[in-house]
């Protein structure tokens, strides 16, 4: 991985960390040592560090604030790249333009703030822009499916490209940027609607609330751990199956929120995977049910 540092410093690519902790880039806050975390300073910067990264073989995964993501316990022996720098945000009337690096916590109230509605759902979503459009994230009936027009992309042969709503297959908690993921997310076009920012804001701090009663917030956690089934909720099902408490290792099955795992006492990233295919298992032995996992294993082969 020298050779990979050098590369990036000679050509400024951007800030370059070496033999990084995992688990301070991951919401549940488990994981292992990625050899490099680099964060590009801009799109040709990024093109020019994949180009290398691809001509040598070395692998990489590009990756928002983790929320979605879990990391194995060993080694990560390739380039973790995030996109933090692409922070853009333009407000034009009702078109937002957002780079892929932008919370969507923070641009959900700043909407808010310009009296813009339609990303009130994505209130207490802690993920980035590319992030959500990547796994269509949702809430309250809704999704980035709603909002988003346009999504400027990365080709795995490296060049920009324009997508429309149409062309990324958004259906529940799935697009086509899931099912291709040699495509990278570099900045996104939403269209919101005018409302009362009061009104938004109320509903925003309503909606906050319910989440701090009904959801182990508390803990480090990646949200919900499986898509609820049709016409039920994954949550339901494996409180009835007795599941809420129920732990291994330092992962817990939240007693706030069945469909929530927790690091409750420094939980390894096995302990998490481990207890995510117990509750699947004895959901689909007691119910039938297939739940399917929302969030990505990564480096477990």
């Amino acid at each position: 991985m020298l050779e990979v540092i050098k590369f990036i410093k000679k050509n400024n690519i951007g800030r370059v960390i070496q033999n990084a902790l995992l688990s301070k880039y991951t919401t549940y806050k488990v994981g292992g040592v990625a050899s490099i975390i680099v964060f590009p300073k801009n799109e040709e910067k990024l093109i020019i560090l994949l180009k290398e990264l691809k001509d040598k073989g070395i692998i990489y995964k590009v990756l928002g604030y983790g929320s979605n993501v879990i990391f194995s316990d060993k080694a990560f022996d390739g380039v973790i790249i995030r996109l933090d720098e692409f922070d853009k945000i333009e407000i034009d009337d009702k078109k937002v333009t957002v780079g892929a690096g932008v919370s969507l916590v923070k641009l959900s109230y700043k909407v808010m703030k310009e009296g813009l509605s339609g990303l009130e759902f994505a209130s207490g979503i802690p993920g980035t822009i590319g992030g959500a459009v990547f796994m269509n994230a949702g809430a309250y009936k809704s999704d980035m499916g709603y909002v988003v027009s346009e999504v400027r992309v990365l080709t795995p042969e490296l060049k920009i490209k324009t997508l429309y709503n149409e062309d990324l297959k958004y259906k529940y908690r799935s697009s086509f940027l899931q099912d291709n993921p040699g495509y990278i997310c570099l900045e996104a076009k939403l269209v919101l609607s005018h409302g009362n920012s009061k009104e938004i804001k109320e509903l925003m701090e309503k909606r906050r609330e319910k989440r701090i009663m009904f959801q182990p917030l508390e803990y480090p956690s990646a949200g919900s751990v499986f898509r609820n089934p049709e016409n039920d909720f994954a949550g339901r099902l494996i409180e009835d199956c007795g599941l809420k408490g129920y732990s291994i290792g330092g992962a817990k099955v939240s007693e706030k929120h069945a469909n929530f795992i927790i690091n409750s006492n420094n939980a390894t990233a096995s302990d998490v995977k481990t207890l995510i295919e117990y509750v699947h298992n004895v959901v689909k032995e007691q119910t039938g049910v297939d739940l399917k996992v929302e969030q990505e294993f990564v480096n477990w082969e």
